[in-house]
């Protein structure tokens, strides 16, 4: 974490003074590195390549942002601020929260699959991160929330965001493989199958062997398989929750 990207986050930080080129500004820069990454991946943002998609020098650019380090943190906030309603937050049932937050959480990934290369456990909070937050909370916490202590509702916020993140990763993996070899899904499968007919029929394997036909190839939603699963969990922990009586213990636990 840099001051420096807190400064440009919340606007605290000096402006340039003179020299930059007319027309040059920092939401320009941040959407041009956005694109970039985007388009040909993270590694392709520099502050070197950006400037010159911007059609200016270098030593412009460092008059707005220092360096890519915190061009990186103004990207994030940038992204995560795109499927943001404007407003205040309107209370809603907490079902609904999770439901848009991991269907947020996972489009934000599909539409920028270079966030997955991005080291988030210690991302400066910037003002789309807490607007996001802010939101969870009116949901998680309001009339028709969880009723859950303000840690629990922080972990259920981590594994929804954990969970999407997952799924998205295993997505934009296959896809990723597909592009970079050349080969899709069908002919990978095609030329392992000899190989997997002959381990079936050795006897080494007979849970795998024994299962139905159509295991593997029956289109199911994976993603919303899982969230449906997470729901369920979530509905247990809201009932024990509605169950503990002020000292924490639940009736079953009472001494």
């Amino acid at each position: 974490m840099t001051k420096s990207s807190l400064d440009l986050l919340w606007g605290t930080g000096d402006r340039p003074s003179r020299g930059p080129k007319p027309g040059l500004t920092l939401d320009r820069i941040v959407t041009t590195a956005v694109g970039l990454a985007d388009a040909e991946g993270l590694d392709a943002v520099s502050m070197r390549r950006v400037s010159a998609e911007l059609g200016v020098g270098t030593m412009s650019l460092y008059r707005y942002v220092p360096g890519k380090t915190e061009l990186l943190d103004l990207m994030l906030d940038r992204v995560q601020g795109e499927s943001l309603p404007d407003g205040p937050p309107a209370p809603t049932d907490w079902r609904d929260t999770v439901t848009v937050l991991a269907r947020t959480t996972v489009n934000l990934y599909r539409a920028h699959p270079w966030l997955l290369k991005v080291n988030e456990a210690r991302s400066v909070l910037g003002p789309s991160a807490l607007r996001g937050l802010e939101l969870c909370l009116a949901g998680l916490k309001g009339p028709h929330g969880m009723g859950l202590s303000d840690p629990d509702t922080i972990s259920v916020i981590i594994a929804v965001q954990s969970f999407a993140a997952g799924s998205a990763r295993t997505e934009l993996q296959a896809t990723e493989a597909a592009r970079e070899t050349g080969v899709d899904d069908e002919e990978f499968w095609r030329v392992q199958r000899p190989y997997l007919n002959r381990a079936m029929l050795s006897g080494d394997y007979p849970l795998m062997a024994a299962l139905a036909d159509d295991t593997f190839t029956r289109e199911t939603d994976h993603f919303a398989f899982g969230l449906a699963r997470l729901m369920n969990g979530f509905e247990t922990l809201v009932a024990e929750a509605a169950h503990r009586d002020p000292a924490g213990t639940t009736p079953d636990t009472a001494p």
